[in-house]
């Protein structure tokens, strides 16, 4: 008679029987450094973001009036209004210059970083193919956007004088620096290509971390340029583009410099959210300055956090470092199998 005999395996060491999340337990003196080392950076962000923010919305509850008192004087001061500045952002004047401005203010920000991404896709993919002085023009590609923005303005503004270059070169007579749809377009130019770069420099940091042999295994199955393109690169650098675009269109959202310096304040057709917060502010009118700078805030919000929930971007790169835990926790799981079934 044959008998049978059936492997027990041995048990566990009693330290290898740990409870889940053992393993990222933290001590309370752990706990309590970690609060000291962020202190100084929750401290200084504290002042230059949290005061500020709260200082405006308190200062958008509030507006200048005049008036006489009991005895006939003539008094000055700050009144309560509640949310009448608000208010007013929808009617009257100052309700068409909010229109204006917050309509500027997304067509530039669509426009320009719609170009941007597209202009800004090719010159990464310029730089990141092998060829003789391609140091040389990384160098260049990266000019425009090492150039201070006052100065990039100046410097367009005085390309687009009525008897600039870029007139003598269209053979025309345009006045780029008026009032009109040429202004539009040549605050798009100048901004098109001065953050171009910034958008192409970020992608080509994500083409730079695609191992060559995927490009390699694609070749050898018959895939060309274009597929190779839509199928690994675009793919592959889809995070590294999401946070690029992010940057720019908060960037964008916030456009001052760039069409106060080449077209010049009070202009109708340039006139952004910042321009007119700030003439608000000029005029003593900090009332309506600070509900402006409180609307074009959470503007800024809203996208950010649109882009943050709905499109997936990875700004911290909490996501990709998840992955690479989850990754490393199934080879260690393969590996232990494997261990387990040789012996």
């Amino acid at each position: 008679m044959t008998v049978t005999t059936a492997t027990v395996p041995a048990p566990r060491p009693a330290q290898e029987l740990k409870p889940r999340g053992a393993g990222t337990s933290r001590t309370p003196g752990e706990g309590r450094m970690a609060a000291m080392l962020l202190s100084p950076t929750l401290l200084v962000l504290a002042l230059v973001i949290v005061y500020p923010l709260i200082s405006a919305i308190h200062q958008s509850l509030f507006r200048a009036e005049s008036g006489l008192d009991a005895d006939g004087f003539v008094t000055e001061g700050e009144a309560f209004v509640g949310l009448a500045n608000y208010a007013d952002l929808f009617v009257g004047e100052s309700g068409r210059r909010f229109l204006n401005a917050f309509g500027n203010t997304t067509f530039f920000t669509v426009t320009t970083v719609l170009l941007e991404t597209v202009l800004g896709l090719c010159l990464a993919l310029a730089m990141n193919r092998a060829f003789k002085g391609r140091s040389f023009l990384r160098a260049s590609i990266l000019v425009p956007w090492a150039v201070p923005t006052a100065v990039s303005g100046l410097l367009w503004r005085w390309i687009f004088q009525s008897d600039g270059i870029a007139n003598t070169l269209l053979g025309s007579e345009i006045l780029w620096t008026a009032e009109g749809t040429a202004s539009k377009l040549a605050v798009i130019i100048a901004e098109v290509w001065k953050t171009a770069p910034f958008i192409g420099l970020l992608v080509l940091a994500g083409m730079q971390i695609i191992p060559e042999e995927v490009y390699e295994a694609a070749k050898i199955d018959g895939a060309g340029w274009w597929r190779q393109l839509g199928s690994i690169t675009l793919p592959l650098v889809k995070p590294t583009l999401l946070v690029a675009v992010l940057f720019r269109m908060l960037d964008a959202l916030r456009m001052f410099d760039l069409p106060f310096v080449l077209i010049g304040p009070g202009k109708e057709s340039v006139e952004t959210l910042s321009m007119l917060a700030w003439d608000e502010s000029n005029q003593l009118r900090y009332g309506s300055a600070s509900a402006f700078a409180v609307v074009l805030f959470l503007y800024v919000a809203v996208v950010a956090i649109v882009f943050v929930k709905v499109l997936g971007t990875d700004v911290t790169g909490a996501k990709q470092l998840g992955l690479k835990k989850h990754r490393s926790k199934a080879n260690k799981a393969t590996r232990s199998q494997k261990a387990e079934a040789t012996r």
